[in-house]
């Protein structure tokens, strides 16, 4: 049994517990040790995963995410910090990030996207980062953001109403369904930190908390 690095799965994420007595470099060889063993159980499932116990910098988490991949056949859609929702909080990213993983009809944006930018796309995109204040998300398809939206996003931009927008901390300048605009208030209500998705329905966009309920009535 590897003491310095185990994994506990479900299926909505993989949970790894690292040894806080271990150096990185003790982790980074365990790591690729306990997916290699565990590959045939753990399958070719996309999940979120959450690193516990020894502290990792940002890179350092990246770097085992690379080392997961080469050594098993999971596709890890995001890194989730630990919190005390974080079960929840796996389930909705990969219930947001399944609506779009053929790659026939989405596709991947990995990073944030910062002010002044603008990032466009022809088809539906997972983001998984941020969009953060004075930047701009545009897609002919649905847009999904495993992270904050600060900024702008329009989504159906090829004209249709029935896309859809999913943020994980959904706090938009200004939200664009095909030809139906929303903007933020000047004062906004307390600001609540949970998955939400904004849709069209008579004639205006309306954010929801996103349910269970509320994604079996989307139609992609």
């Amino acid at each position: 049994m590897n003491s310095v690095v185990s994994i506990r799965g479900s299926k909505h994420g993989i949970s790894v517990k690292l040894a806080e007595s271990a150096t990185y470099e003790e982790i980074k060889q365990n790591t690729a040790s306990a997916f290699r063993d565990a590959a045939k159980l753990l399958g070719d499932k996309k999940v979120a995963v959450s690193f516990e116990g020894k502290v990792l910098t940002e890179e350092q988490q990246e770097e085992l995410v690379e080392l997961i991949h080469q050594n098993s056949s999971l596709q890890i859609i995001c890194i989730m910090e630990q919190a005390s929702e974080k079960d929840r909080r796996f389930q909705e990213s990969v219930l947001c990030a399944q609506m779009e993983l053929d790659a026939s009809t989405g596709e991947f944006y990995k990073g944030h996207i910062r002010s002044g930018q603008v990032a466009e796309f022809e088809r539906s995109v997972i983001i998984i980062g941020d969009v953060n204040p004075g930047a701009s998300i545009v897609s002919k398809g649905n847009i999904i953001i495993l992270g904050s939206l600060k900024g702008t996003a329009f989504a159906g931009a090829s004209g249709k109403r029935n896309c859809f927008i999913v943020a994980m901390d959904m706090q938009p300048i200004q939200i664009r369904i095909a030809d139906v605009f929303a903007r933020s208030a000047d004062r906004p209500e307390d600001k609540v930190t949970e998955p939400r998705i904004a849709f069209v329905e008579d004639e205006n966009i309306y954010i929801e908390p996103l349910t269970k309920s509320v994604l079996n009535d989307i139609t992609l």
